[in-house]
Formats: C-alpha cells, structure tokens, sequence
C-alpha cells in the first residue's frame, strides 16, 4: 500500500493511534500491558499493529497471552488477535502451549480449540502426539481443530487416530478426517478410505483424498460407478494424481495403465462421453485426457463424438494425437465424412502415416483452402514420392497458404519425377507457379534449371527477378557468379540487393566478387549496402578495413550494425580495436552489435564490457550481452550466466541464460545448472537445460544427488528420468544415493510402473533401512 492509499484508508484517529502503538512497541516490556489492553481495539489496521508489536516482543509477551487464551475469553477479536500474536511470535510457544494442554481435562473446549489452530499453523511437530489425543475429545470442536492441525503439520504419526475418526462415523470428524489422511501419505490410510467409497455422502472427498494418497487403481475403478458426479471427481483426481506424478518425477506411466485397463470394457467409452453432458471445463478436459490413455475404438468413437459437439477441440484432439497408431484408421475415417472445420482439426493427426495417402489426396481438391493447405504439409510428411505431381497443381492456387504449403511438401519428399515438373512449372504463365517453380529448382540444386534461374534475373516481374537472383547463389557454376555480378549493376536496388546478398554465398575471396562488393558498400541504396556489408564478412578477400569502419558512420542504422558483423568476420587489430569502440557506442544497435562481434572472436578482454551490460536497464541490450558472453569459453563466464539466470528480473532474460548454460558441455556448466534449481522461479527451464543428457550430465547428476536434500533430489531425478534408460539411470541413484535421493528415485520407478522395476520396488521394501523409502516401496507394490 503506498502512503498515499494508507493516507486515503485511514482515519486521523487511526493514524494517531498507530503512531502511539509504535512508541508503544518500542518501549519493550514495560509497555506489554498496555499493548494487551489494546488487543481488542475496533479498527483493525490498528489491531494488526499491536498484534504486530506483540510478536516483536517474542517471549515477554507470551505469559501475557496465554493469561488472554484462559482468562479473557469473552471477546471475540481479543481472542483472535491473542491467537494470531501467538502464532506468528518467535518466541518458545510450543513450551508455553504445551504446558497448558498438560493439563487439557481441566481445560474448556474453546481454549483447546485456540490452542490445536495456534499450534497448527506453527506446524509443531512436537505437538504431533498431544494433537493425535485431541482427534479422540469427546467434543466435535475439539477434534476438527486438532484434526486441522494434524494437517498442517504432516506427518504420519497421527494416522491412526485419523483413521479412528474417519470410522467414527461423526460427520463433522469424517470430513476433516479424510482430506488429511489422503494426504498422509501411509498406507494404513487406504483401507479406511476406500470403505468411503459405498458411504454416499463421503464418497466424493473419500474420491479426492484416495488421489492424494496415489490410489490410481481404486480411482480407476471408480469410473465403472453409475453416480455420475462420481466419475467425473473421479476423472478429475486421476489427472491431478498423473500431473503430480510428472511435476515431482517428470514420468508417469501407472495412472495411465490403470485407467487403460478399466477401459478395456468397451461400455466405458462411451459413458466417460455421456457424463460430460453436465460437466465444467475441469472435468471435461480430464475425461478427454482419461479417453486417450484408454486406446480402443471405443475411445477414439468418444472423442470423435466430442469433437462434434465442439467441445474443447484443443484437448480431444490431443487425446487423440496420444491414442497413436491405434486411432488412425477411424480418425481417416472421420476426415471423409466430417465438414472443413473437422479436416482441419483431423488432417494433422496423420502427419507422417503412409497409409493416410488416400484420404489426405483426396482433401487437397477440398474447397476450403485451410484444408488444401493442412493435407499439403502432411502429404510432406508421408514420404511417398508418388504425390509429387497432385503437389504441383497446387503451386498456382488462389490462396497463397495452399501454394507455400505445396511448395515445401515437394521439397520435403523431391522424386525422380520433381525435376521435369519443375522445370516445366517455371515456364508457366502463372507468376505464383514461375516463382514457386524456381524455389524449388534452386532448392535441391538441379543444374538443368540454371538457365531458368538465369532469364529469371531478367524478368520483369520484381518478385520473380529476385527469386532467380537469390537461386544463383547455391550453384557452382562460373555462369552463375557471372550472371550475379551482372545483376549487381542493375537499375534497380532491389535486384542490386539481392544480388549483393546472393553474392555472400560465393566464391571466398574472389577478385570480381570482391570488387563487386567494394562498390556495393558504397552505393546509393542503404539496402544495398547492408547486404554488402553482410557479404564483405563472409567471403573475405582484400578489402580495406578502414573502407568498412567508415560505415559505422553511415545514416542508416542497419548498415551500421552490419558493418559491425563485417568486422567481426574479418577480425583483424583493426577491426577489433574499432569494435571495442562501437562497443560503448550511445548508439545501442551499434553497442548491442559490437558486443555480439566482440563474443564471437573470443576475445576474453570484452568480458569487462560484456558484464556491464548485464548491469543495463535494458532488456534487450542485456540479452544480447547473454549471447556474446556464452560464445566466448572461460570459466568467468558460467558464473555471470549463472548470476543472470538467477537474479535478472525479466523471465526471458533468465530463460535465455539458462539456454547458454544448456548449450555448453561438460561438468562445470552442470554443475552451474544444478546449483541453479534452488531458484524455484526458474527450475523448470533448468530441469528442461539439464535433460540433454546427451551432453554427459549423467555423473554430476547422480554425483549431486548424494547430497540433495528432498527438495532437490526429486528435481535431479526428474532429470534422471528422461535418459534412454530411465531405469538404469534410478537403479544408480538407488545403490548410491542418500535417503532423499533414494526415495526420489524410488518414486520415479513406481511411476514408471515397468515390469523391470519390480525388484528394485521388492529389494527397497525389504532391505531399505530408510523408513520412508519402505513406504513408498509398499505403497508402488499395494502392500
């Protein structure tokens, strides 16, 4: 709140008495009696100021307090703000509680009420036992608040008397009861909330908790109910224990196979479809998801069903993207007999399947041009040749996505047949054929095309002069530099600066080329220049350093800033002594240029300059110090990437870093990036940078898990997990690991649910001498 809202908020007698608790609160304990005299005050801005002014106060304020708990109990806001002192005080407040429930039979309900939340929301674990014998009060009050409290504290030593109210049959016990039990985690839990499942009026939280307790099998089951607000919770609490799964162990298999064997039931499919009649957006999305892990027609006929009635189209087509190969010859099918809007969503789910030839030709005479355009790009990804000439067709079609489209199927899947239609599509009448036609006869290089590509740098279309101009450039033909130093003296800029960008991927350091381009960085069209100077720094040759400096000076900022990339390609004294000068340039285009050359050459005396411009308030110029930094190999630089994927405050700067450490091998950059996950804004983008395990991360991996704690250790192992074999890379972490490394990798074996997981779940439940990693043992193996 800025002083001007507090200004707006509070009354004059308000302020004045804020004024007068901060004295107040300064005084120490001289002033504790006249702060709690105030604890009931009306306003509650000032309320929160001497329940602050308490908490400072830490243990001197205790006994008064407590005296407030037992003996003044009569006003409700002075008990309220006596229990938020006393929970948010950093003072010994479980002995002070605790001494008063030694005595909790002499107590009133109310006080032990106070006392079970205060603790609670401590989370006192020392109060575990205390708390367990308050689930059992005979007052209902009583046992909610120390079941509440149980719940925040976590832990499994008050299970059983959770598990006494859950079966108490009490209604105010059971609910309470059951969402912490279900977040227990002990097994001893199952068995009383699976009975829930036949109490209609627990069924639904009994539903919830049993996906908080990792039941996936008892949930599957669930599905077969006749309720329907049951298979949807149910629905739901699958996909939310599958997302946890993979958000704590980045894999999950077993939710998805339990829910596939239910669904082998061919009656299943269909009534997952019928209860999303009545469903919200939740539930819809996880029935669809729970409908492509089933496989089977059935499945594939729900979703279809469901794409008709238009609902989430996103996430039926993604369920049936996930059924695979066994969705394929219904989703055909359905391309047949469904409208344009159906094609549309259908048509890329057969990117790749040969055997959708048929369908996919037959929707490129579709008259919707999104659906022309779709079976194009998956007739590309089929890979028969045989299409190339129904392709072809479609290079001169009115719209211009269909003709893109065509275009890079036929240079995806080229024939024997590609070059004769291709040449004889770029003599066409139609302009958008001629110029698609040369795309392609200068894409895959045919040497009988080069005479097309020649008289098209004589066209008179604009568009089609400069598609043959830039097909010169990939042929090794002296016809065809010939013909590109002829167009670089053409009237026109625009052919002159294709010419001169084409002129970029010839022949290195040649005389004509090179003299051709000392003209072009002299010409009257900036363009022209800018494409020159990109050339200048890739083919080299002897043009004057000095003739390129002068163009740090041109009007034109693109030029400018090409010719900082010449320079760093020439990369001689002096042109790294010119950039270090643009590097400090006011002009931050030619700075941010300057940074990336400087980057390039390796030069480790640009680290100083680099690291300042890590400190700029500006997003884009620190982006670009990102990249010249991690082109340059010294071992400073982990540490200002690090800094700047920690600290940064734009999260595509931080995501950037990060990026540059993935890019470096070896140890140090891993080791970097695992010190980087104790930075929970950024670990997802680290686990991604740390899963190329293709790299060598393996060994600092399982080296850091040694001494990750349980935080750490599951996001290691989440790493761990996406290797080419996940279960030798855990079987690793279990032999050396830890505790908190062995249960994350013990964790992700049951989610793998692979029979060769077994006998390690087997050898852990048996031989583990960790409490915790028994448990999670017995809980994969439904012991």
């Amino acid at each position: 709140m800025s002083e001007g809202d507090s200004a707006l908020t509070l009354s004059d007698v308000d302020q004045a008495c804020l004024a007068e608790i901060e004295g107040l609160a300064a005084g120490g304990g001289a002033a504790i009696d006249a702060l709690i005299a105030r604890l009931a005050e009306p306003s509650w801005a000032v309320r929160r100021a001497v329940i602050a002014g308490l908490v400072h106060l830490g243990d001197l304020a205790l006994e008064p307090l407590c005296q407030v708990l037992q003996a003044q109990r009569g006003d409700e806001a002075r008990l309220a703000a006596a229990v938020d002192a006393l929970a948010a005080s950093p003072g010994d407040v479980e002995s002070a509680l605790l001494h008063l429930l030694d005595r909790r039979a002499e107590r009133s309900s109310a006080l032990l009420c106070d006392l079970a939340v205060i603790l609670g929301r401590r989370k006192s674990a020392s109060a575990s036992a205390v708390l367990a014998e308050l689930v059992g009060h005979g007052d209902d009050n009583v046992s909610v608040a120390a079941i509440e409290a149980l719940g925040r504290i976590g832990g499994a030593g008050a299970v059983e008397p959770l598990i006494a109210a859950v079966e108490s049959g009490r209604f105010f016990r059971v609910f309470p009861a059951i969402d912490v039990l279900g977040r227990s985690g002990d097994p001893r839990a199952v068995p009383a909330l699976r009975a829930l499942l036949d109490d209609p009026l627990c069924v639904l939280e009994a539903v919830r908790a049993l996906g908080n307790a990792g039941e996936d099998r008892t949930l599957a089951s669930v599905l077969t109910s006749t309720e329907d607000d049951q298979v949807r919770a149910a629905a739901v609490a699958l996909t939310e224990l599958s997302t946890r799964r993979e958000e704590r162990v980045g894999v999950d298999r077993a939710t998805p196979a339990a829910v596939r064997e239910v669904l082998l039931d061919p009656a299943l499919a269909p009534r997952l479809r019928s209860v999303m009649v009545a469903a919200d957006p939740a539930e819809r999305s996880a029935l669809c998801r729970l409908l492509g892990w089933g496989g089977g027609e059935a499945a594939v006929e729900a979703l279809l069903a469901l794409l008709d009635q238009g609902l989430q189209n996103t996430e039926v087509t993604a369920a049936l993207a996930n059924l695979g190969a066994s969705a394929e010859p219904r989703i055909r099918r359905a391309v047949l007999e469904g409208d344009a809007a159906r094609r549309v969503l259908l048509i890329p789910l057969l990117h790749g399947r040969i055997t959708a030839l048929r369908e996919l030709r037959l929707c490129l005479t579709d008259p919707d041009p999104a659906v022309r355009a779709v079976s194009a790009t998956a007739l590309g990804t089929a890979g028969d040749p045989a299409v190339v000439p129904e392709l072809f067709q479609l290079l001169g079609d009115e719209d211009a996505g269909v003709s893109q489209a065509a275009s890079g199927a036929i240079q995806s899947l080229g024939s024997v047949r590609t070059e004769a239609l291709a040449l004889a599509a770029a003599r066409s009448p139609n302009a958008r054929v001629r110029r698609a036609a040369l795309r392609i006869i200068s894409y895959l290089g045919y040497p009988n095309g080069l005479d097309l590509l020649i008289d098209a740098t004589h066209d008179g279309d604009p568009r089609i002069r400069d598609v043959g101009i830039q097909g010169l450039a990939f042929s090794d033909d002296p016809r065809s530099l010939e013909a590109l130093l002829g167009a670089a003296a053409h009237p026109s800029p625009s052919a002159r600066a294709a010419a001169m960008r084409a002129l970029g991927h010839t022949a290195k350091g040649a005389p004509a080329v090179v003299a051709c381009l000392q003209r072009g960085i002299v010409d009257p069209d900036a363009w022209v220049r800018y494409y020159a100077c990109q050339a200048v720094g890739k083919v080299g040759g002897e043009i004057p350093v000095d003739a390129v400096v002068a163009l740090l000076d041109d009007e034109a900022g693109q030029v400018r800033v090409a010719a900082i990339e010449a320079l760093a390609r020439l990369g001689t004294e002096g042109a790294v002594a010119a950039l270090h000068h643009a590097a400090v340039s006011t002009d931050p285009d030619l700075a941010r240029a300057a940074l990336l050359g400087l980057g390039s050459l390796q030069r480790k005396d640009a680290l100083p300059l680099i690291e300042q411009a890590l400190r700029s308030s500006d997003r884009a110029t620190r982006m670009v110090a990102l990249g010249a930094a991690s082109a340059i190999q010294a071992p400073e630089v982990l540490e200002l990437l690090r800094d700047a994927a920690a600290t940064d405050v734009d999260e595509d700067v931080r995501r950037a870093a990060i990026g540059h450490l993935a890019a470096r091998s070896g140890p140090g950059a891993t080791r970097t990036l695992i010190s980087l996950l104790a930075e929970p804004r950024v670990r997802p983008d680290v686990i991604d940078a740390l899963a190329q395990l293709g790299k060598g991360r393996r060994p600092a991996l399982l080296s850091a898990l040694e001494t990750a704690d349980d935080t750490i250790a599951p996001l290691l192992v989440r790493v761990l997990v996406r290797a080419a074999d996940p279960v030798q890379a855990l079987e690793a972490a279990l032999a050396s690991s830890e505790p908190p490394g062995r249960r994350a990798a013990l964790a992700a074996l049951a989610a793998l649910a692979a029979p060769r997981c077994r006998p390690a779940l087997e050898r852990a439940f048996t031989h583990d001498h960790d409490p915790e990693v028994r448990r999670i043992a017995a809980v994969a193996l439904g012991r």
